[in-house]
Protein backbone atom coordinates (compact mmCIF):
# COMPACT_ATOMS: atom_id res chain seq x y z
CA UNK A 1 0.00 0.00 0.00
CA UNK A 2 0.62 3.60 -0.52
CA UNK A 3 2.42 5.41 2.60
CA UNK A 4 0.69 7.54 4.51
CA UNK A 5 1.59 10.74 3.35
CA UNK A 6 2.58 10.21 0.17
CA UNK A 7 4.94 12.86 -1.77
CA UNK A 8 3.85 15.48 -3.66
CA UNK A 9 4.05 14.59 -7.57
CA UNK A 10 3.47 17.91 -8.87
CA UNK A 11 7.06 18.60 -10.25
CA UNK A 12 7.03 15.09 -11.81
CA UNK A 13 3.40 13.95 -12.99
CA UNK A 14 3.12 16.59 -15.44
CA UNK A 15 6.29 16.98 -16.72
CA UNK A 16 6.45 13.23 -17.33
CA UNK A 17 2.89 13.57 -19.09
CA UNK A 18 3.66 16.73 -21.32
CA UNK A 19 6.73 14.84 -22.35
CA UNK A 20 4.92 11.93 -23.30
CA UNK A 21 2.38 13.51 -25.22
CA UNK A 22 4.63 15.52 -27.01
CA UNK A 23 6.34 12.37 -28.50
CA UNK A 24 2.77 11.10 -29.40
CA UNK A 25 1.77 13.84 -31.31
CA UNK A 26 4.86 13.98 -33.16
CA UNK A 27 4.70 10.96 -33.99
CA UNK A 28 1.44 10.89 -35.06
CA UNK A 29 2.26 14.12 -37.15
CA UNK A 30 4.52 11.64 -39.16
CA UNK A 31 3.25 8.34 -39.41
CA UNK A 32 -0.50 7.90 -39.00
CA UNK A 33 -3.19 9.01 -41.16
CA UNK A 34 -6.99 8.71 -41.23
CA UNK A 35 -8.30 5.90 -43.40
CA UNK A 36 -9.96 6.58 -46.65
CA UNK A 37 -13.07 4.89 -46.57
CA UNK A 38 -13.78 4.48 -50.37
CA UNK A 39 -16.36 2.23 -50.16
CA UNK A 40 -18.38 3.88 -47.20
CA UNK A 41 -21.47 5.06 -49.22
CA UNK A 42 -22.58 1.34 -50.30
CA UNK A 43 -24.84 0.55 -47.96
CA UNK A 44 -23.08 -2.89 -46.76
CA UNK A 45 -20.10 -0.52 -45.83
CA UNK A 46 -22.64 1.53 -44.05
CA UNK A 47 -23.96 -1.00 -42.05
CA UNK A 48 -20.18 -2.87 -41.49
CA UNK A 49 -19.24 0.91 -40.04
CA UNK A 50 -22.00 1.33 -37.71
CA UNK A 51 -21.89 -2.48 -36.24
CA UNK A 52 -17.58 -1.52 -36.20
CA UNK A 53 -18.73 1.51 -34.04
CA UNK A 54 -21.14 -0.30 -31.62
CA UNK A 55 -18.28 -2.72 -30.89
CA UNK A 56 -16.03 0.05 -30.26
CA UNK A 57 -18.48 1.99 -28.08
CA UNK A 58 -18.92 -1.50 -26.00
CA UNK A 59 -15.33 -1.92 -25.79
CA UNK A 60 -14.60 2.36 -24.55
CA UNK A 61 -17.07 1.93 -22.10
CA UNK A 62 -15.70 -1.82 -20.31
CA UNK A 63 -12.15 0.23 -20.45
CA UNK A 64 -13.35 3.45 -18.92
CA UNK A 65 -16.47 2.58 -17.03
CA UNK A 66 -15.69 -0.84 -15.95
CA UNK A 67 -12.31 -1.06 -14.77
CA UNK A 68 -12.88 1.90 -13.68
CA UNK A 69 -15.37 1.51 -11.01
CA UNK A 70 -13.44 -1.60 -10.45
CA UNK A 71 -10.97 -0.04 -9.06
CA UNK A 72 -12.99 1.79 -6.67
CA UNK A 73 -13.47 -1.00 -3.91
CA UNK A 74 -10.41 0.15 -1.78
CA UNK A 75 -11.81 2.46 1.09
CA UNK A 76 -8.79 5.02 1.07
CA UNK A 77 -7.94 4.65 -2.91
CA UNK A 78 -11.52 4.82 -4.49
CA UNK A 79 -10.74 8.30 -6.04
CA UNK A 80 -7.56 7.39 -7.18
CA UNK A 81 -8.34 4.39 -8.31
CA UNK A 82 -10.67 5.28 -10.85
CA UNK A 83 -8.77 8.69 -11.98
CA UNK A 84 -5.30 6.70 -12.80
CA UNK A 85 -7.33 4.21 -14.74
CA UNK A 86 -8.31 6.80 -16.92
CA UNK A 87 -4.89 8.66 -17.29
CA UNK A 88 -3.36 5.47 -17.71
CA UNK A 89 -6.11 4.06 -20.38
CA UNK A 90 -5.79 7.28 -22.16
CA UNK A 91 -2.30 6.94 -22.52
CA UNK A 92 -2.13 3.43 -23.06
CA UNK A 93 -3.97 3.22 -26.11
CA UNK A 94 -2.29 6.11 -27.91
CA UNK A 95 0.81 3.96 -27.61
CA UNK A 96 -0.62 0.87 -28.74
CA UNK A 97 -2.00 2.67 -31.57
CA UNK A 98 1.68 3.33 -32.20
CA UNK A 99 3.10 0.07 -31.70
CA UNK A 100 0.57 -1.88 -33.71
CA UNK A 101 1.14 0.36 -36.56
CA UNK A 102 5.03 -0.14 -36.06
CA UNK A 103 4.84 -3.61 -35.82
CA UNK A 104 2.11 -6.33 -36.76
CA UNK A 105 1.10 -6.90 -40.25
CA UNK A 106 -1.58 -5.19 -42.17
CA UNK A 107 -1.50 -1.64 -40.24
CA UNK A 108 1.45 -0.20 -41.86
CA UNK A 109 1.25 0.95 -45.47
CA UNK A 110 4.28 2.92 -47.23
CA UNK A 111 5.38 4.26 -44.01
CA UNK A 112 2.12 5.46 -42.67
CA UNK A 113 -0.01 3.93 -39.86
CA UNK A 114 -3.69 3.91 -41.39
CA UNK A 115 -5.65 4.55 -38.53
CA UNK A 116 -9.35 2.87 -38.63
CA UNK A 117 -11.87 1.38 -36.20
CA UNK A 118 -10.11 -1.85 -36.16
CA UNK A 119 -7.15 -0.71 -35.35
CA UNK A 120 -8.79 1.76 -32.44
CA UNK A 121 -10.05 -1.56 -30.89
CA UNK A 122 -7.12 -3.51 -31.14
CA UNK A 123 -5.52 -0.64 -28.75
CA UNK A 124 -8.05 -0.67 -26.22
CA UNK A 125 -7.79 -4.38 -25.64
CA UNK A 126 -3.86 -3.46 -25.52
CA UNK A 127 -4.83 -1.22 -23.17
CA UNK A 128 -7.14 -3.60 -21.04
CA UNK A 129 -3.90 -6.13 -20.40
CA UNK A 130 -2.38 -2.56 -19.10
CA UNK A 131 -5.19 -2.40 -16.55
CA UNK A 132 -5.16 -6.06 -15.69
CA UNK A 133 -1.78 -5.95 -15.08
CA UNK A 134 -2.34 -2.19 -13.11
CA UNK A 135 -4.44 -4.56 -10.28
CA UNK A 136 -1.65 -6.65 -9.48
CA UNK A 137 -0.25 -2.76 -7.97
CA UNK A 138 -3.40 -1.41 -7.00
CA UNK A 139 -2.72 0.83 -3.99
CA UNK A 140 1.29 0.72 -4.14
CA UNK A 141 1.85 2.74 -7.20
CA UNK A 142 1.54 6.57 -8.03
CA UNK A 143 0.44 8.09 -11.45
CA UNK A 144 3.83 8.09 -13.12
CA UNK A 145 5.20 4.72 -11.85
CA UNK A 146 2.10 3.61 -13.92
CA UNK A 147 2.35 5.18 -16.85
CA UNK A 148 5.92 3.99 -17.10
CA UNK A 149 4.67 0.57 -16.43
CA UNK A 150 1.94 0.84 -18.90
CA UNK A 151 4.24 2.32 -21.69
CA UNK A 152 6.85 -1.02 -20.72
CA UNK A 153 3.75 -3.67 -20.57
CA UNK A 154 1.89 -2.49 -23.61
CA UNK A 155 5.39 -2.44 -25.69
CA UNK A 156 6.35 -6.18 -24.56
CA UNK A 157 2.44 -7.28 -25.29
CA UNK A 158 2.70 -5.91 -28.94
CA UNK A 159 6.00 -7.54 -29.02
CA UNK A 160 4.81 -11.04 -27.78
CA UNK A 161 1.80 -10.99 -30.50
CA UNK A 162 4.34 -9.77 -33.34
CA UNK A 163 6.87 -13.11 -31.97
CA UNK A 164 3.47 -14.96 -31.88
CA UNK A 165 1.83 -14.18 -35.32
CA UNK A 166 5.12 -13.92 -37.52
CA UNK A 167 7.35 -16.52 -35.75
CA UNK A 168 4.62 -19.30 -34.63
CA UNK A 169 1.86 -18.16 -37.35
CA UNK A 170 -0.66 -17.89 -34.54
CA UNK A 171 -4.25 -16.53 -35.30
CA UNK A 172 -4.59 -12.78 -34.71
CA UNK A 173 -7.56 -13.19 -32.69
CA UNK A 174 -5.61 -15.84 -30.19
CA UNK A 175 -2.78 -13.63 -30.33
CA UNK A 176 -4.27 -10.95 -29.02
CA UNK A 177 -6.81 -12.81 -26.34
CA UNK A 178 -3.69 -13.58 -24.57
CA UNK A 179 -4.18 -10.17 -23.19
CA UNK A 180 -5.19 -11.69 -19.78
CA UNK A 181 -2.66 -14.09 -19.17
CA UNK A 182 0.26 -11.44 -20.32
CA UNK A 183 -1.17 -8.58 -18.33
CA UNK A 184 -1.73 -10.39 -14.83
CA UNK A 185 1.74 -12.27 -15.02
CA UNK A 186 3.18 -9.06 -15.95
CA UNK A 187 1.78 -7.15 -13.16
CA UNK A 188 2.23 -9.83 -10.45
CA UNK A 189 6.19 -9.61 -11.25
CA UNK A 190 6.00 -5.99 -10.88
CA UNK A 191 4.13 -6.36 -7.30
CA UNK A 192 6.87 -8.87 -6.68
CA UNK A 193 9.90 -6.60 -7.72
CA UNK A 194 8.08 -3.23 -6.12
CA UNK A 195 7.64 -6.11 -2.77
CA UNK A 196 8.77 -4.28 0.57
CA UNK A 197 8.75 -5.14 4.23
CA UNK A 198 5.46 -4.34 6.35
CA UNK A 199 2.95 -5.75 3.87
CA UNK A 200 0.72 -8.14 6.34
CA UNK A 201 -1.94 -10.36 4.49
CA UNK A 202 -4.65 -8.38 5.50
CA UNK A 203 -3.38 -4.75 5.19
CA UNK A 204 -5.02 -2.07 6.98
CA UNK A 205 -5.36 0.00 3.78
CA UNK A 206 -6.80 -2.68 1.88
CA UNK A 207 -10.24 -2.22 3.80
CA UNK A 208 -13.86 -1.99 1.69
CA UNK A 209 -16.91 -0.79 2.81
CA UNK A 210 -20.55 -0.28 1.34
CA UNK A 211 -19.74 2.24 -0.56
CA UNK A 212 -16.83 1.44 -2.85
CA UNK A 213 -18.47 -1.88 -2.81
CA UNK A 214 -21.20 -0.66 -4.28
CA UNK A 215 -19.14 1.29 -6.70
CA UNK A 216 -16.67 -1.61 -7.75
CA UNK A 217 -20.43 -3.68 -8.51
CA UNK A 218 -21.23 -1.08 -10.87
CA UNK A 219 -17.66 -1.83 -12.95
CA UNK A 220 -18.32 -5.34 -11.88
CA UNK A 221 -21.70 -5.09 -14.09
CA UNK A 222 -20.45 -2.64 -16.68
CA UNK A 223 -17.81 -5.40 -17.37
CA UNK A 224 -20.07 -8.69 -16.93
CA UNK A 225 -22.41 -7.31 -19.39
CA UNK A 226 -20.57 -6.17 -22.20
CA UNK A 227 -17.93 -8.92 -22.18
CA UNK A 228 -19.87 -10.74 -25.12
CA UNK A 229 -18.87 -7.32 -27.81
CA UNK A 230 -15.21 -7.47 -26.08
CA UNK A 231 -14.46 -10.92 -26.96
CA UNK A 232 -16.53 -10.72 -30.40
CA UNK A 233 -15.22 -7.59 -31.77
CA UNK A 234 -12.28 -8.79 -33.60
CA UNK A 235 -14.52 -11.64 -35.48
CA UNK A 236 -16.24 -10.69 -38.95
CA UNK A 237 -17.73 -13.33 -39.80
CA UNK A 238 -21.47 -13.40 -38.92
CA UNK A 239 -22.21 -16.94 -37.89
CA UNK A 240 -18.85 -17.03 -35.65
CA UNK A 241 -19.44 -13.50 -34.34
CA UNK A 242 -22.97 -15.21 -32.79
CA UNK A 243 -21.57 -18.31 -31.52
CA UNK A 244 -19.30 -16.44 -29.92
CA UNK A 245 -21.89 -13.85 -28.43
CA UNK A 246 -24.02 -16.53 -27.06
CA UNK A 247 -21.15 -18.92 -25.38
CA UNK A 248 -19.64 -15.93 -23.69
CA UNK A 249 -22.69 -14.83 -21.90
CA UNK A 250 -24.05 -18.45 -20.90
CA UNK A 251 -19.81 -18.86 -19.85
CA UNK A 252 -20.49 -15.62 -18.00
CA UNK A 253 -23.83 -16.67 -16.37
CA UNK A 254 -22.47 -20.16 -14.83
CA UNK A 255 -19.27 -18.26 -13.82
CA UNK A 256 -21.89 -15.99 -11.32
CA UNK A 257 -23.65 -18.71 -9.90
CA UNK A 258 -20.49 -20.97 -9.42
CA UNK A 259 -18.86 -17.65 -7.80
CA UNK A 260 -21.47 -16.70 -5.18
CA UNK A 261 -22.08 -20.67 -4.38
CA UNK A 262 -18.27 -21.18 -4.06
CA UNK A 263 -17.75 -18.02 -2.06
CA UNK A 264 -20.48 -18.96 0.16
CA UNK A 265 -19.27 -22.20 0.56
CA UNK A 266 -15.54 -21.31 2.07
CA UNK A 267 -16.74 -18.67 3.90
CA UNK A 268 -16.91 -19.44 7.93
CA UNK A 269 -20.62 -17.48 8.24
CA UNK A 270 -21.79 -19.37 5.78
CA UNK A 271 -21.89 -15.32 3.81
CA UNK A 272 -21.05 -14.35 0.33
CA UNK A 273 -18.36 -12.29 -0.34
CA UNK A 274 -18.91 -9.73 -2.59
CA UNK A 275 -15.23 -9.25 -3.35
CA UNK A 276 -14.78 -12.56 -4.31
CA UNK A 277 -17.91 -12.68 -6.53
CA UNK A 278 -16.95 -9.14 -8.17
CA UNK A 279 -13.87 -10.79 -9.69
CA UNK A 280 -14.51 -14.51 -10.32
CA UNK A 281 -18.02 -13.60 -11.45
CA UNK A 282 -15.71 -12.33 -14.51
CA UNK A 283 -13.77 -15.36 -14.77
CA UNK A 284 -15.63 -16.85 -17.57
CA UNK A 285 -15.87 -14.41 -20.05
CA UNK A 286 -11.39 -14.51 -19.77
CA UNK A 287 -11.52 -18.25 -19.72
CA UNK A 288 -13.83 -18.57 -23.18
CA UNK A 289 -12.35 -15.83 -24.41
CA UNK A 290 -9.07 -17.72 -25.71
CA UNK A 291 -11.14 -20.71 -27.03
CA UNK A 292 -14.30 -18.70 -28.15
CA UNK A 293 -13.97 -19.64 -31.93
CA UNK A 294 -13.36 -23.28 -31.25
CA UNK A 295 -16.44 -23.45 -28.75
CA UNK A 296 -20.06 -24.20 -30.85
CA UNK A 297 -22.34 -26.04 -28.08
CA UNK A 298 -23.66 -24.32 -25.42
CA UNK A 299 -22.59 -26.94 -22.97
CA UNK A 300 -19.21 -26.51 -23.98
CA UNK A 301 -19.20 -22.65 -22.76
CA UNK A 302 -21.14 -23.83 -19.70
CA UNK A 303 -18.28 -26.04 -18.52
CA UNK A 304 -15.82 -23.65 -19.15
CA UNK A 305 -17.23 -21.10 -17.17
CA UNK A 306 -17.96 -23.58 -14.07
CA UNK A 307 -14.54 -24.40 -14.12
CA UNK A 308 -12.96 -21.28 -14.37
CA UNK A 309 -15.10 -19.45 -11.88
CA UNK A 310 -14.45 -22.44 -9.83
CA UNK A 311 -10.52 -22.09 -10.18
CA UNK A 312 -11.04 -18.70 -9.52
CA UNK A 313 -13.03 -18.09 -6.45
CA UNK A 314 -10.91 -21.02 -5.02
CA UNK A 315 -7.43 -19.04 -5.39
CA UNK A 316 -8.91 -16.02 -4.53
CA UNK A 317 -9.86 -17.25 -1.23
CA UNK A 318 -7.27 -19.62 -0.27
CA UNK A 319 -4.06 -18.26 -2.52
CA UNK A 320 -3.80 -14.69 -2.62
CA UNK A 321 -2.29 -14.75 1.07
CA UNK A 322 -0.15 -17.85 0.32
CA UNK A 323 1.21 -16.09 -2.56
CA UNK A 324 2.57 -13.46 -0.72
CA UNK A 325 4.27 -15.79 2.14
CA UNK A 326 5.36 -18.25 -0.29
CA UNK A 327 7.05 -15.63 -3.02
CA UNK A 328 6.70 -12.07 -1.45
CA UNK A 329 4.35 -10.69 -4.31
CA UNK A 330 1.25 -8.94 -2.75
CA UNK A 331 -1.47 -9.22 -5.58
CA UNK A 332 -3.81 -6.43 -4.61
CA UNK A 333 -6.88 -6.94 -7.44
CA UNK A 334 -5.70 -11.34 -7.43
CA UNK A 335 -5.26 -10.95 -11.09
CA UNK A 336 -3.38 -14.25 -11.14
CA UNK A 337 -6.88 -16.04 -10.06
CA UNK A 338 -9.02 -13.66 -11.69
CA UNK A 339 -7.47 -13.18 -15.54
CA UNK A 340 -4.43 -15.66 -15.41
CA UNK A 341 -5.52 -18.59 -14.22
CA UNK A 342 -8.84 -18.63 -16.52
CA UNK A 343 -6.69 -17.42 -19.38
CA UNK A 344 -4.81 -20.72 -19.04
CA UNK A 345 -7.90 -22.66 -18.93
CA UNK A 346 -9.26 -21.60 -21.73
CA UNK A 347 -5.58 -22.42 -23.36
CA UNK A 348 -5.99 -25.92 -22.08
CA UNK A 349 -9.89 -26.09 -23.35
CA UNK A 350 -8.58 -24.80 -27.13
CA UNK A 351 -5.72 -27.94 -27.20
CA UNK A 352 -8.68 -30.52 -25.84
CA UNK A 353 -10.97 -29.32 -28.08
CA UNK A 354 -8.80 -29.27 -31.20
CA UNK A 355 -7.85 -32.72 -30.08
CA UNK A 356 -10.92 -34.06 -29.83
CA UNK A 357 -12.22 -33.15 -33.02
CA UNK A 358 -13.64 -35.84 -35.51
CA UNK A 359 -11.36 -33.55 -38.34
CA UNK A 360 -8.18 -33.98 -38.51
CA UNK A 361 -7.17 -30.14 -38.60
CA UNK A 362 -9.68 -27.60 -37.46
CA UNK A 363 -9.96 -24.35 -39.24
CA UNK A 364 -10.08 -21.58 -37.05
CA UNK A 365 -11.24 -18.53 -39.04
CA UNK A 366 -8.94 -15.52 -38.95
CA UNK A 367 -9.98 -12.19 -38.69
CA UNK A 368 -11.65 -10.92 -42.06
CA UNK A 369 -10.01 -7.95 -43.16
CA UNK A 370 -11.60 -6.23 -45.66
CA UNK A 371 -9.67 -4.49 -48.88
CA UNK A 372 -9.53 -1.62 -51.20
CA UNK A 373 -8.00 -2.17 -54.33
CA UNK A 374 -5.17 -0.34 -53.19
CA UNK A 375 -4.71 -3.04 -50.33
CA UNK A 376 -6.08 -0.87 -47.62
CA UNK A 377 -7.70 -1.79 -45.06
CA UNK A 378 -11.42 -0.61 -44.89
CA UNK A 379 -12.93 -1.39 -41.42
Amino acid sequence: MAPQYAPSLRSRLPLVAFLLETIFILLFVFFVKIEQRELIDRESDSKLFISSYAEFQDTHVMIFMGFGFLATFLLRYGFSGSGFNMLLAAMAIQWAVLMNGFLLPQRHHRKEIHISMKSVIEAELCAASALVAMGAVHGKTNPVQLLLMALVEVTGFVVNQWILRTLFLADPVYSIMLLHVFGALFGVMVSWVLHREGIKPVHEKEKTDRKTGLLAMFGTLFLWMFWPSFNSALVRDLKLKLTVIYGTYLSLAVSVVMAMSVSMLTSAKGKMNMVHVQSSALSGGVAIGVAMTAVHMPWIAMTIGFCAALLSALGFRYMKNHMLLAFECHDTCSVLNVHAVPGILGWFALLFLRLASDESTVTFPEVEYLETPAGQEVL
